[in-house]
């Protein structure tokens, strides 16, 4: 079975004293491919690095994270990340988006940072994998008012309603799937058991939220087999399909974004 783990950030210092060995752990389990969504000028660096040690295993987006959104230099940060896109490609704008988990009174200019980065997406042809931390309501009116052909991706970590879940779809994008399945009381195994796999993506968001029986503890992207696993559960299906239409679907976005609209 082959899996794509399309977000986590393996880049950050939780991993820098078995980095290796988790990624050889990471591979022998199947994953082949994860993708490492960037967060803001003091990680950028690192992000880069990894993909450069591993560059057909590790692919980097680029874009700036809505908890990284200040005041005093998100303008000198959005700069930062366009100057990337100026010198290389990059296999999607992310990630991206709003949180108002951590600090509503930034809503203002995550707007604006979010607005431009999927303005720049559709102007490079590139997905956009949108961070949505209690700020679904908020979010899906800013991708309509955006929506065209050339604006699509993942929306991370999913944790809306069922119908927040079929209008993503309806826009285009997919959904996100990570450790948050696992956990008994969250409910996203009721939202998921309606959506069909052809819209799901693995994630795991390493090294946070971490599936069972690894709750708790430091996540990792060896653990897409056991989401695979509830996936699988929940729909009542194999784990080898879970695996092959997610891995499609994975693909798909991130090698051509706009040819399954």
């Amino acid at each position: 079975m082959k899996f794509i783990d399309t977000h986590a950030h393996l880049y950050v210092p939780q991993f820098d004293a078995e980095r290796s060995e988790m990624l050889e752990r990471t591979f022998a389990t199947g994953v082949e491919k994860v993708y490492l969504p960037a967060i803001d000028s003091e990680t950028h660096e690192r992000v880069l690095q990894l993909e450069r040690d591993y560059p057909t295993q590790c692919i980097a987006m680029m874009g700036l994270h809505p908890c990284s959104v200040q005041a005093d230099d998100f303008e000198k940060e959005l700069d930062i990340v366009f100057n990337y896109w100026k010198q290389r490609d990059f296999c999607a704008v992310g990630e991206i988006g709003l949180d108002l988990h951590w600090d509503k009174s930034t809503l203002d200019i995550q707007k604006i940072a979010f607005a431009t980065q999927m303005r720049w997406a559709k102007t490079w042809n590139r997905p956009i994998v949108i961070h949505a931390r209690e700020s679904m309501n908020e979010i899906l009116p800013m991708v309509r008012a955006e929506k065209t052909s050339r604006l699509n991706g993942i929306f991370h970590c999913y944790s809306g309603t069922l119908e927040q879940a079929q209008e993503c779809i309806e826009l285009g994008f997919y959904l996100g799937i990570g450790g948050v399945l696992t956990y008994k009381k969250s409910g996203l195994s009721e939202i998921i058991r309606e959506i069909p796999l052809e819209h799901l993506v693995l994630e795991t968001d390493s090294p946070y939220l971490s599936p069972v029986p690894h709750r708790g503890k430091r996540n990792e992207s060896s653990y897409i087999p056991l989401i695979a696993k509830v996936l699988a559960e929940v729909k009542n299906c194999t784990i080898e399909e879970v695996a092959a239409i997610t891995t499609a679907n994975a693909e798909r976005i991130f090698t051509n974004p706009i040819s399954y609209l």
